[in-house]
């Protein structure tokens, strides 16, 4: 069994002694500012993230994937990212995937014993047939999770890059990975329950990394969601509000654009910043690989 005393996680947070006997608005007093010592913690690894940023695009560019693996609540985090990237940033959900112990049932309902098969872990990150143009990241807050070491281990064999995100130092999983990203949070307010703030700066740390590579592909222009998809009227509405924000036209102009380009926004951009077809535009975007900014010219 691993010796679980020594991880600064699993150690008894003084500030939240008694919790039991506290009223509800001095327990969430008490959650709330062991919260705010997250993104502290999250600041201190910024120099790792911003390597795994520039790591992220680099594969995105050549074509290859992000993979997160992980059990758990480091799992359905990796889920929820690797999910949301497709709407907001336009790509495919073959770009950013996640590898889940206990597959996607484990989303909705608990599935732990799955983390303590390496077996299980090889297996499932050798289904997605890991390549040097991959980017896997493994996600644990103990940084022992045998399945996701495993995962990792098995990656960096067939060359991918591998990176992780842990909440304690000197783990298995930081050993086990090129770029280790360890944000340490300390202890719980409920001692071991690392769905608080070890899972805040989980969450934190996975949007930071998405975010800053797809903007440094030029999927985001200035700081505008320009990939967004319009998949229904709300959304339509954004794209529409987008492109009047970002080049300072009318509402018609906008519209009328955004529907020329099949409401796909950074064509239209294209088209009214250049003064260009719908099909040039397309064609620049190609070109630039969907950076936004450089097909404008």
């Amino acid at each position: 069994m691993p010796d679980l005393s020594t991880l600064s996680t699993e150690q008894r947070n003084d500030s939240a002694r008694d919790l039991d006997t506290k009223s509800a608005l001095e327990i969430a007093e008490i959650i709330n500012r062991e919260d705010q010592t997250v993104a502290l913690a999250v600041n201190r690894a910024l120099p790792e993230i911003a390597r795994v940023i520039d790591a992220a695009a680099d594969v995105i560019r050549s074509g290859g994937r992000i993979l997160y693996v992980g059990a758990g609540t480091s799992g359905r985090l990796g889920a929820l990212d690797a999910s949301e990237c497709p709407p907001t940033f336009g790509v495919s959900y073959e770009t950013v995937q996640y590898v889940m112990a206990g597959g996607p049932a484990a989303l909705g309902a608990a599935a732990e014993a799955n983390e303590d098969s390496r077996e299980l872990g090889e297996h499932d990150i050798a289904a997605r047939h890991p390549a040097e143009n991959d980017l896997v990241i493994g996600i644990a807050a103990s940084g022992r999770t045998p399945y996701t070491v495993a995962a990792v281990e098995f990656a960096r064999k067939q060359c991918a890059k591998t990176a992780c995100v842990v909440c304690n130092r000197g783990s298995a999983l930081a050993a086990a990975v090129e770029m280790p990203i360890e944000v340490e949070v300390g202890a719980e307010v409920v001692t071991g329950s690392t769905r608080m703030k070890a899972g805040t700066a989980q969450k934190l740390v996975l949007n930071t990394i998405t975010t800053g590579a797809f903007t440094r592909l030029g999927y985001v222009y200035d700081n505008l969601m320009v990939n967004v998809k319009l998949s229904n009227e709300k959304l339509v509405e954004r794209g529409i509000g987008i492109v009047m924000q970002a080049l300072g036209v009318s509402r018609e102009s906008a519209t009328n654009a955004v529907q020329n380009a099949d409401h796909h926004v950074p064509t239209a951009l294209v088209m009214l910043k250049a003064g260009v077809s719908a099909e040039q535009a397309r064609e620049r975007l190609q070109e630039s690989k969907g950076n936004v900014r450089k097909a404008m010219g």
